[in-house]
């Protein structure tokens, strides 16, 4: 089989043309760029392949519509793969010891994993497959857990932040700012078990550290999560 995979088979709902055309070049172009190399994950018009360029982001910033709406589910269902797989693994291995700790990844997980069941009910045959994982980097003891699970959650609200403005439909706001909510508590938690909770901790470190959080873009947070090695395809 070649390394490329045509346009017409694997962009059936123009989302890679649309990418090509929003960030300004041809798809030649963009097929120069290796975007649709074999070994990348392409999933839905997301690629987890270390982005180059905003070309190779899939969802619009300038045309909402049913089907960007579409990306922007298929982006949040992989980041909801990511964060429900991670505690999966955490709670499998014997590095948690703190009761308090061991709590939080187990409601935390469920949470992911409840996230990922209703996305992918949303989606139905939209729904793209979850990639493999490796965390044993992150899961060498219960300090690294920690530590990760903070970088992950504060990913993960500023995820859903950045996409907000480019959401279409209302159904799907709904959605979005229910998940976003319950991440950023996700955020706080682990924040506040991390050390944030003591006297005298670096604000940095607080629950919450400023009154206004960040927001990233799609490129913004794919570019940190292929960054952490997590994905193996």
């Amino acid at each position: 089989m070649s390394n490329h995979i045509s346009l017409e088979l694997i962009d059936a709902s123009g989302a890679v043309r649309e990418a090509a055309d929003d960030a300004g070049i041809s798809r030649q172009d963009f097929f120069k760029k290796g975007a649709l190399a074999g070994g990348g994950f392409l999933a839905g018009g997301v690629l987890f392949n270390g982005l180059i360029s905003p070309a190779e982001a899939a969802i619009s910033t300038r045309r909402k519509s049913k089907a960007n709406d579409v990306k922007i589910l298929n982006y949040a269902l992989t980041l909801e793969y990511l964060e429900a797989a991670f505690y999966r693994a955490a709670l499998g291995g014997s590095i948690i010891t703190d009761a308090r700790v061991r709590s939080f990844a187990q409601t935390t997980g469920a949470h992911e994993t409840a996230h990922v069941r209703a996305l992918r009910d949303v989606l139905g045959s939209a729904a793209v497959r979850s990639p493999s994982f490796d965390f044993s980097s992150a899961l060498q003891n219960e300090k690294t857990f920690r530590d990760t699970a903070v970088a992950l959650e504060d990913t993960g609200v500023s995820a859903y932040a950045g996409q907000g403005p480019n959401i279409a439909q209302k159904a799907v706001v709904q959605a979005a700012l229910a998940i976003h909510s319950v991440e950023a508590r996700h955020a706080a938690w682990i924040r506040f078990l991390n050390g944030g909770g003591e006297a005298g901790a670096n604000r940095t470190a607080l629950p919450a550290p400023a009154a206004f959080d960040p927001r990233r873009t799609e490129t913004q947070v794919l570019r940190i999560v292929t960054a952490t090695g997590f994905i193996e395809s």
